[in-house]
Formats: C-alpha cells, structure tokens, sequence
C-alpha cells in the first residue's frame, strides 16, 4: 500500500502525456454535493465542479476545516448528505472502515476520465479515490531574519531551536518559530511528523498494538514542548490559516507548513512589507540524529458516497473528472498545489513539497486503525503541553484511549 501511495505522489512530478481527453461534463441529470477541505487548490477544484451546474443538475459544495467531522456522518445517513468527499491519506480511511464510498472501476470503465494509472488509489485491488494533487508539510523561513541574526537555515530540529534563541536574543521576533499546534488534529499530526523522524513505528509489527509510549515518544513530545518555548503561547488554538496569517504579518521567522498552503506566501496578498519577498520554501527537517525527515507525504484526491443512488453517483464522478481537467490549468492555479494534472509544471510553490520527496520522506500510514490513533493523540496530547502530565503518562493515556477504540471497531 506504501508503494501504491509512494507512486502516486512521485507521480507529480513525473506526469505522462498518456491522459485521456475530456472535453465536457457530459452530465444528464442528479445531484453533486461535496464536502472538502477549504485551501485554495481545492477551493479551484470546487469551483470546476460547480461548473457542471445547470440543465436540471445540481452542484453544491462544503469546503471547510471541518470537513474532517463532517464526512462521515455527512455520508453514513441513507442516503448519503454528500455524495463527494475530497479526502488525504488520513481521511479516506474513517470512510473505508465504515463502507461509506465506492469503488470507482465500474464508473472508470464506462466513462473514462482525464487521468492516468497513477492516480488511482487502489485498495483491496479495487481503486477507492482517484488522486488529483501531491501534499507534506516542510519548513518555511525568511532569509532577511536569518540573516540579520548571522544564522544559516537550520536543517535540523536541534538548529530550530538554536536559531530561534538566537533571533529572540538579537531582539529580531519574540516567537520566532510557528507551527499548527492546535488541539486536536493538527498538535496529533505534529507528534506524528516528530514520531516519524525519530524512527518510530506507530504499532507493534504484524499487529495493531500501538507502540508510542517508547523513548522516541517521548522525545519527540519533549522536542515538540521544546519548540513551544519559542512559539506564540496561544499555540494549541493556533490552526493552519491562523499560522499562515502571523507569517504573513512579519510576526515568525521559521515554521512548519504545508505546501499547499505555500503559494499564498510567496504572492504576498495581505502580507506585511518585506515578507513575500525573504519567504523561502526549504526542505523537511530531521531530528534526534535521524535521516528520516520528520515529516509525511500525502496525496489529495476524490471518493464517492456509496449510500446514494447510481444517477447521482454518475453526476458526481464526471463533475470530478471535469473538475480536474487540464482545462483549468493556468498560472494561478499552478502555484496552488503539486498537481497530478496533465499540463502541470512545477513552479517555486512547490518546491518544498518535492524537497521532501526527494528526501525520502514517509508516506501517511493509510491503514485501518490509524485514524483511531490520531484521533487518540489529539484528545491525550494537551494535557502534556499545558503542564498537567509527564511525556510517559500522556502517552499512557493515548494508548489506553486508542485501545478501547480499536477493541470496539474489532482491531484488537
């Protein structure tokens, strides 16, 4: 499966001339409604689909941070609130362990679509989602702060800290380090970027027993308690846009960022004098001494609701696959993302996102009960940061918390 995703993403940047042309929507009737995250790229693709509009049918999206909460009780009623839902390697997997979206061979069959092989996500030898962009979080850092406080770009961890001691000390930023610490899923995701790069394992060999509460777990929390001294002290409500919007202010010198969200940085709208021009778009960092960046690649892409009828999962399948033709492809929208679309070249946007690919960075782990302990490490891990448990008992209490979940989804 790992290579099945390692593929796809390598895949951005390796694109074949080979995709089947598809000129229009070719839609007769039914309903679209979609539910997708809120960043510009898919913000386009949302746009395209709604394209599709008119003639009886019907395109209506959600695109909100909150997409997360709402798939799958937006698509476990009969039938289905949404019958798209624009998914990641994290949140196609609440939506398999529940049967709540179909495959997609059938429709691939009989109506083609202007994408290659590659894009496929194939699970179980049937393909669940059809990929449309490439995704990790790398850092970001403004060579102008850098500069002024005689440091070169950290490429480690360890050198974050140090640099940003070095920044508050030269009285250059009082919290020169950002990142989406916010409770919930963005601080789980930072533990698991941080996890990974210390050479953790998130389960026990052949089996779905966690394996965090480990000395690499807990030195990826200390590492991540670390970095929070030189962060806003608001950081567990601190989310993606509200990251970006402090970067943009002038108000951080280094942080943690995905690519997707990179392009907006470097057109520099909204953001104080001098910002957009010192951003530059780097590399994953490692930690602990590792080679492995700390870090996780991901492909975004598009299911289908499986509790709706076949007219409207028709509809939704070719106002996808309208929303992802080349056709949409312009300097704009080549900045959004590392788009798996035929026409796509590779722009300073994302230079980060294929940094970290060439860095041999690890893919999301797309399996079952995964998403149980993510969602486990979001609940657990703001006890650590706000002071009130040890490294050992949160992790203690993840493991606990991730055990009654899978031992009631059957894992364990």
């Amino acid at each position: 499966m790992n290579r099945v995703l390692k593929a796809t993403l390598i895949a951005a940047g390796l694109m074949s001339n080979s995709m089947v042309a598809y000129a229009a929507c070719g839609i007769s009737g039914g309903k679209v409604n979609i539910i997708g995250n809120e960043f510009p790229a898919i913000q386009t693709i949302g746009a395209a689909a709604v394209a599709c509009a008119g003639d009886g049918v019907e395109v209506t999206t959600n695109l909100t941070k909150e997409h997360k909460e709402l798939q799958v009780p937006g698509l476990s009623g009969d039938p289905a609130e949404y019958t798209v839902a624009i998914v990641a390697n994290s949140s196609i997997v609440p939506l398999m362990n529940e049967g709540l979206i179909r495959p997609l061979d059938d429709l691939i069959a009989k109506h083609g679509g202007n994408f290659n092989d590659n894009q496929k996500i194939s699970i179980g030898g049937q393909t669940m989602a059809i990929g449309f962009m490439a995704n990790a979080q790398h850092m970001v850092y403004r060579k102008d702060i850098l500069e002024q406080a005689g440091i070169e770009p950290p490429k480690t961890y360890e050198e974050v800290l140090a640099a940003a001691a070095m920044i508050k000390e030269k009285g250059l930023m009082k919290y020169p380090f950002g990142a989406a610490f916010a409770a919930g899923w963005g601080i789980a995701q930072e533990f698991n970027n941080m996890f990974l790069g210390m050479g953790g394992d998130f389960f026990k060999e052949g089996s779905a027993m966690p394996n965090i509460n480990n000395e690499k777990g807990v030195a990826a929390l200390n590492m991540m308690k670390s970095l929070t001294e030189h962060m806003n002290p608001d950081f567990l409500t601190l989310n993606n846009n509200e990251i970006n919007a402090e970067w943009k202010a002038g108000n951080v010198a280094i942080m943690q960022m995905w690519g997707s969200r990179a392009g907006p940085l470097l057109a520099g709208e909204d953001s104080a004098p001098g910002v957009a021009d010192n951003t530059v778009l780097a590399y994953p960092l490692t930690v602990g001494g590792g080679d492995i960046p700390a870090t996780t690649l991901w492909w975004d892409g598009f299911t289908i609701a499986q509790n709706i009828s076949d007219e409207d999962a028709e509809a939704s399948y070719l106002a996808m696959v309208n929303a992802i033709d080349p056709s949409i492809m312009n300097d704009e929208v080549a900045t959004q993302a590392v788009w798996m679309i035929e026409g796509y070249e590779p722009t300073p946007a994302s230079a980060g996102v294929f940094a970290t690919i060439a860095a041999g960075a690890k893919p999301y782990p797309m399996i079952p009960y995964e998403s149980l302990l993510h969602t486990a490490l979001g609940a657990e891990l703001p006890d650590f940061f706000s002071g009130n448990e040890s490294a050992e008992k949160t992790l203690s209490d993840v493991e606990a918390a991730y055990e009654t979940a899978a031992k009631e989804k059957g894992f364990l």
